[in-house]
């Protein structure tokens, strides 16, 4: 899993007062749980932008001084009208202590009934895992191209290495649905079929003559 630096400063002084003054600065309060205690400190806004907003799951390296701190983001608080970022909870990652993480689900791919004139569905985009800080993944990358109209994929389907998913196992995370005009796959390779028979057929004719 990639790692983003987070230069940050520890915090002493703690309280809604104080946390609404580092706002005015340009900065961000933030707390790491999962250790021995937690970590109360804070990091300019702009330092959170790679390891926010991005399409990948990311762990921060959070840097107190001589300190360094592995940790992913648990949740994050946002302004209701300026979507600021008003605070940030990690977990501290520890080596061998599982962790939870929604992990960015994408496909690859187009599948045999998109080409046939259906529509692809994703119904989940980011997955629930469990794993190791060694394990976790930063994406989950799903093939959908023998997909055929009325397929899917779910979430047991999945190839999990080093990891469990916490989704419901039967949950549908891609699937292929029937729309206007579509073609069936199974007439579509009957034709094959037929104009391949046939095109033997003349070729065997016209080899006779």
């Amino acid at each position: 899993m990639i790692s983003v630096a987070i230069n940050a400063t520890e915090r002493e002084d703690l309280g809604g007062k104080f946390a609404r003054k580092l706002r005015k600065q340009g900065a961000v309060p933030c707390v790491v749980y999962g250790g021995e205690a937690p970590i109360h400190f804070s990091a300019p806004a702009l330092n959170f932008r790679d390891l926010i907003y991005t399409p990948l799951a990311k762990k921060a390296e959070i840097v107190l001084g001589d300190k360094k701190v592995e940790a992913i983001v648990q949740d994050i608080q946002f302004h209701p009208v300026t979507d600021a970022i008003l605070h940030i909870d990690f977990i501290e990652l520890i080596e061998g202590k599982p962790v939870e993480m929604s992990i960015p689900v994408f496909t690859e791919g187009v599948s045999r009934g998109v080409r046939n004139g259906g529509k692809q569905l994703q119904n989940l985009r980011r997955l629930r895992v469990k794993a190791t800080p060694a394990h976790l993944p930063d994406s989950i990358t799903i093939n959908v191209e023998e997909l055929r109209i009325g397929m899917s994929v779910r979430v047991n389907e999945i190839k999990a290495d080093g990891f469990e998913f916490l989704e419901m196992p039967t949950a549908v995370v891609v699937g292929i649905r029937m729309s206007r005009g579509a073609a069936d796959d199974d007439e579509e390779e009957e034709e094959e079929t037929e104009e391949g028979a046939e095109g033997a057929e003349a070729s065997a004719e016209a080899a006779a003559e």
